[in-house]
């Protein structure tokens, strides 16, 4: 650890330790006074409001409540007369009486300027401090990059302590919601061959003259196969009909386009939008009724073809082309776009030191395909520790994205402290010699300089723990909290009573 990492350390312990205390005192009435000043903000302004503030703290009814609320506004109004501006960072004032005894005045006063820009401007009196804007400024010393996606659009943004970022909005150009064809049908459906009657869709080739009808004159036609696919399917209809084998069933894709009659004209529509009692369209146009629809199999392997004419025959009934042209140029747009969203993910994240972890959400596949076709760089692919299901990739599914990943953050942080006591407890049954415990142990081993690395109970003492962790910045040893609210931290605060150390060198 370089200087300048001790430096933030020792003050991120400070700021820590502040916390602490005004998060403690709560109030026996409205009497602790919060100001503070953002960042480039005119402290003679502030000065200004505290002076009409003082004269509005005239009118409160309790003596005491008045007298303490004035006696505080006083002693900040002093404090920033001796200021000539506004800190860099801005500046948290807080002052009141925290005496908990009704009658006594007790009126403390702290002034702190921030390690990071103050962003908010607040004036309260109340029966506690105001501390969450400095409780985010110890959180943000480890930051998670966030991707919410879809085929559409992408946001990129950031996680700093409590407050979400937004870096980049992006957009696809995908097409959304069309739909330009049918796609698969089973293998064993019935199609017609020119001068050879009824083949299996299985036994069609390239080339093959199909069975369709042309629109504009009404007539049959025979149409070259162009192409030819196999797709697996997750989900299937079987869908029984009132006309005779082969067209008293139809096995298709769930996306599949069929032509139905319908306020007397013909139309598209697709599988799962067909209703019993709808009409087919069969051969020599005779109308053939839907007289059930059931899911068929699950995970099937179906077959799409692509005709000249858009339409072809199968088992009697009159089906649309396959759209599959359509899907590969928008699958083309889709990879393309992932591909801009990875680099745009590069730029932000891979020189970013503090970046923790990459939290990704989206609805079902897009974010997966994403990963596994946008071409993220390795680096950052392994730090990715959360995938969501969302409907919303904008500012709000950040925000989703983050509520919803908050155990991941949690067990990250978990992880972290179980490694470093896994690692003191493997050295303390290897070489009892290379680790300490206990307060005694522990500060004898840091009087001498060999403490390479300082683990410390978060329940331990306070002031022991400050004396020691003073000790440890002097010898520039590492200095790691451990929690108590899982079961690693539990067992080492109670087998080493709240305090361990790894050595440098062996003791005597």
């Amino acid at each position: 650890m370089n200087e300048k990492e001790i430096i933030e350390k020792k003050k991120k312990q400070e700021l820590e330790e502040l916390i602490e205390i005004l998060g403690n005192i709560k109030g026996r009435h409205t009497e602790l006074v919060s100001v503070l000043v953002p960042a480039g903000y005119n402290i003679n302004s502030v000065t200004r409001q505290l002076e009409s503030e003082k004269s509005t703290a005239a009118n409160i009814k309790s003596k005491q409540t008045r007298k303490a609320v004035t006696d505080a506004l006083e002693r900040i109004i002093r404090e920033l007369k001796g200021m000539k501006e506004t800190p860099q960072n801005g500046l948290a004032i807080y002052c009141g009486n925290i005496s908990q005894k009704e009658g006594e005045v007790d009126i403390r006063l702290w002034v702190y300027e921030p390690l990071k820009p103050l962003n908010v401007r607040t004036y309260r009196c109340d029966q506690e401090f105001v501390i969450e804007p400095l409780r985010e400024m110890v959180a943000v010393d480890e930051v998670y990059g966030l991707l919410v996606i879809d085929r559409q659009q992408a946001t990129i943004g950031l996680l700093e302590g409590n407050n979400i970022k937004v870096l980049q909005r992006l957009t696809s150009g995908v097409p959304g919601k069309v739909r330009a064809g049918g796609q698969c049908l089973s293998p064993d459906a019935l199609l017609v061959k020119k001068n050879k009657g009824e083949i299996k869709l299985e036994e069609v080739k390239k080339g093959d003259l199909l069975e369709g009808i042309n629109f504009d004159t009404m007539k049959k036609t025979f149409n070259k196969c162009i192409n030819k696919w196999s797709v697996n399917k997750k989900e299937s209809l079987l869908i029984i009909t009132n006309g005779e084998f082969p067209s008293s069933h139809i096995d298709c894709s769930i996306d599949h386009t069929f032509y139905v009659y319908n306020k007397n004209k013909v139309a598209k529509r697709i599988a799962s939008r067909l209703k019993v009692g709808d009409f087919f369209i069969g051969v020599e146009g005779k109308l053939i009724k839907i007289l059930s629809i059931d899911k068929a199999a699950s995970g099937r392997q179906l077959i799409d073809i692509e005709v000249e004419n858009k339409n072809f025959f199968a088992n009697g009934l009159l089906v649309h082309n396959s759209s599959q042209r359509f899907h590969r140029i928008t699958e083309g747009l889709a990879k393309e776009f992932y591909r801009r969203v990875a680099d745009d993910m590069k730029r932000h994240f891979f020189d970013m030191p503090k970046l923790k972890g990459i939290l990704i959400g989206g609805p079902i596949p897009t974010k997966e395909d994403f990963l596994a076709e946008g071409n993220l760089v390795t680096k950052l692919k392994e730090k990715v520790i959360s995938i969501k299901d969302l409907g919303y990739v904008d500012e709000h599914g950040l925000e989703l994205l983050v509520e919803d990943s908050r155990d991941e953050i949690k067990e990250q942080e978990l992880i972290r402290e179980k490694n470093f006591v896994t690692k003191f407890f493997e050295i303390l049954g290897k070489d009892s010699k290379m680790a300490v415990y206990g307060y005694e142990k522990v500060r004898i081993a840091l009087q001498r300089g060999a403490v390479a690395l300082l683990l410390i109970s978060k329940g331990f003492d306070r002031q022991k723990s400050q004396e020691l962790e003073k000790m440890a910045e002097n010898i520039s040893s590492e200095v790691i909290l451990i929690s108590e609210n899982h079961h690693d931290g539990e067992q080492f605060y109670h087998l080493t009573k709240g305090v361990g150390a790894i050595l440098r060198f062996g003791l005597e």
